[in-house]
């Protein structure tokens, strides 16, 4: 099985939303998504993670054909919410939208052979230029969410299981300095932490590479020239 991510689709299939105005580079981004997608040899035995910012949509309506054209795509897709993502409502109403093969995590883990994926969105972390109280409020919420599910994941976890979280937003602040959830990955013993959020001239000091024997990836599809990134096989 062979672990890919993309994240930052930022589709609106059903109400439009022209994404060259973020740069020529975004022109048609889904189409060429779809593209690379198909021409990385993605098997419907292979997962590919999709760390937040999903649709445009404000609601789950809105948002359903987005999903189902992401479903329709080869293999196994795992969402977490991202920051964009109002369309994201309970957990239970976002599932009932997914096709087969396509999983959300919120709170909790899932186990495929050989591997356990778990995830959630984050915050902006301390040391963030402008980091308010309120930040700081949703900071340390987005702390217990994580740790929910990696201590899910940790139930789940058999010996020789690889763990890999999704984060949206990025686990450090722009020092790169260490946060309260690069320790969670760290205690929980993490093999690879995706994450995305973060586009254009903000990519440049994001950390990618390995930290307290954790590896990270930046996983922003305009990042990744707007294909999948192949992180791991087991």
């Amino acid at each position: 099985m062979k672990i890919f991510a993309i994240g930052d689709l930022h589709l609106s299939l059903s109400r439009p939303k022209p994404m060259d105005v973020f740069g020529t580079h975004w022109s048609d981004h889904w189409s060429r998504i779809r593209e690379n997608w198909v021409k990385a040899g993605i098997t419907n035995e292979d997962g590919v993670l999709i760390p937040g910012d999903i649709s445009w949509a404000m609601n789950l309506s809105e948002a359903t054909e987005d999903i189902s054209s992401i479903g329709a795509l080869p293999g196994k897709k795992l969402m977490i919410r991202g920051n964009h993502d109002y369309w994201w409502s309970s957990l239970s109403k976002v599932r009932s939208i997914l096709a087969e093969g396509t999983f959300a995590i919120q709170n909790d883990a899932l186990r495929f052979p050989g591997i356990v994926i778990c995830g959630s969105r984050g915050w902006t972390c301390p040391g963030t230029p402008g980091f308010s109280q309120e930040d700081n409020k949703l900071y340390l919420r987005e702390l217990l969410r994580l740790e929910l599910s990696l201590k899910e994941a940790k139930k789940l976890q058999t010996e020789g299981d690889a763990l890999i979280a999704m984060m949206h937003f990025p686990p450090f602040n722009e020092q790169r300095e260490p946060s309260g959830f690069t320790e969670l990955f760290r205690m929980f013993e993490v093999d690879h932490v995706v994450y995305g959020h973060l586009h254009g001239r903000s990519c440049r000091n994001a950390f990618e590479g390995v930290s307290s024997g954790v590896e990270y990836t930046l996983a922003s599809c305009d990042h990744l020239g707007f294909s999948p990134k192949l992180i791991t096989e087991v």
